[in-house]
């Protein structure tokens, strides 16, 4: 479990769960929680895939589409008013949430996959050449990988790539030493999602800048657990989706810093991300409307600003102590199942636990859950490499949000004897 205070990197002492934290209060806030599946109560294990989002994001993304439906930036009328200003408020909004220094240095996407790839082929296509390197690590979700290795191809530049302990932690030694000049970029997750280490990113990055490379951190799973802080993280680009966080699919965040974005070209041509157009030549917009064409997903940033919204009023260190609590306690129990083997057991970790049953493929165990009501999630979770590191096909994943208690656990616990049952 977690150790520490929190600081920028989320680090914290206390895995219980605070006297003044209230899950019952939270969990009316997400309707989802209340449906019943095969006829038994919805148990919802799998928020490192998306999470369930609450009223008030709902609110606002129907509050959007019947009082202010209208395309941003581009009219004088009032419905396009309102819209660009719940649009630009979002931004203002993601600013202060990863305290970034100015909303111009907030990109809205479509998550973190197109954050990763913009980043790729904006700055890494024009920058890198042969004989540059690439440095990922093991654990890195295939978002993070894909990107940089078609990059790779179209420049020259090689990638390497930092080994993990059996506990799944990046070898810090190993990335020391394989930072060299000649490392460009570094790109490396805030949290494993299949595993839900903790890296110690701000000292990955000092270390990384110390050899002149840049850096960018994916923070998809970071950013519903954990206090973000790219200043102090001092990272060169972060990522982010706000579907992990409680708000809607389809709609992210790209930070970059200020200087790196106004010296890359754009990602993407088209409407919105001009200045002006002839066929003679084009005249690209201001950070950040240049990496941003087209019609948006104007209400998704809507929810995004409110999922933004609902994070920032609740005592998130409070939130953190009590997903960790109940991790520690969904731990302790899946460790007490005969023929349980817990995959990622990290010193600084957070959200997920991923495990395997002897001799039930993790495919039959979820479909067995299912019908106990309980949702989890069986695969690879996009993060092959980690699989192979463990030698195993894939893992059962049960990844927590705020709404999860112990009571979630016991049904998981209960539904793995079933499993064991059918199997025995």
């Amino acid at each position: 479990m977690t150790t520490g205070t929190v600081k920028a990197e989320g680090r914290r002492q206390k895995a219980e769960t605070p006297a003044g934290f209230d899950v019952a209060k939270i969990r009316a806030d997400f309707p989802i929680l209340a449906e019943r599946v095969h006829g038994r109560p919805l148990v919802y294990l799998d928020s490192a895939n998306t999470s369930q989002k609450p009223v008030s994001v709902l609110q606002a993304m129907d509050d959007y589409y019947r009082h202010a439906n209208a395309n941003i930036h581009r009219a004088t009328h009032l419905l396009s008013e309102r819209a660009t200003a719940l649009y630009e408020g979002a931004r203002a909004k993601a600013a202060r949430f990863l305290n970034a220094p100015d909303p111009h240095t907030i990109v809205l996407t479509k998550g973190t996959t197109d954050g990763i790839n913009l980043v790729a082929q904006s700055y890494g296509r024009s920058t890198l050449k042969a004989g540059d390197e690439i440095l990922l690590s093991w654990l890195e979700h295939h978002s993070n990988i894909v990107p940089w290795q078609m990059v790779a191809e179209q420049t020259g530049a090689a990638i390497r790539v930092v080994p993990i302990n059996d506990r799944g932690e990046i070898e810090q030694e190993e990335y020391a030493a394989l930072l060299s000049p000649r490392t460009k970029i570094v790109a490396l997750g805030h949290v494993s999602n299949a595993l839900g280490t903790i890296n110690p990113v701000a000292a990955m990055v000092a270390q990384a800048h110390a050899q002149g490379a840049v850096v960018l951190v994916d923070g998809a799973q970071a950013a519903p657990h954990l206090a973000i802080d790219v200043q102090a993280l001092d990272c060169d680009f972060y990522v982010l989706s706000s579907h992990k966080m409680y708000g809607p699919t389809g709609t992210g965040v790209l930070y970059g810093r200020a200087a790196l974005l106004e010296a890359m070209p754009p990602y993407q041509g088209g409407g919105d991300m001009i200045a002006s157009v002839t066929f003679e030549k084009t005249r690209y917009n201001q950070v950040p409307y240049k990496f941003e064409a087209g019609t948006p997903n104007i209400a998704g940033v809507v929810g995004l600003g409110a999922a933004v919204d609902y994070l920032s009023q609740i005592d998130r260190e409070a939130a953190l102590a009590h997903e960790d609590a109940v991790l520690g306690y969904a731990t302790a129990q899946v460790r007490q199942i005969p023929g349980a083997r817990i995959i990622g057991e990290a010193r600084d970790k957070t959200g997920v636990l991923s495990f395997m049953l002897e001799g039930v493929h993790p495919h039959d165990a979820g479909t067995i859950l299912d019908q106990q009501g309980v949702a989890v999630r069986t695969g690879q979770h996009c993060a092959q490499p980690v699989m192979d590191r463990f030698c195993i096909p894939a893992t059962i994943r049960a990844s927590l949000g705020i709404y999860n208690t112990r009571e979630d656990i016991d049904a998981l616990v209960r539904g793995l004897e079933r499993v064991r049952e059918v199997f025995a």
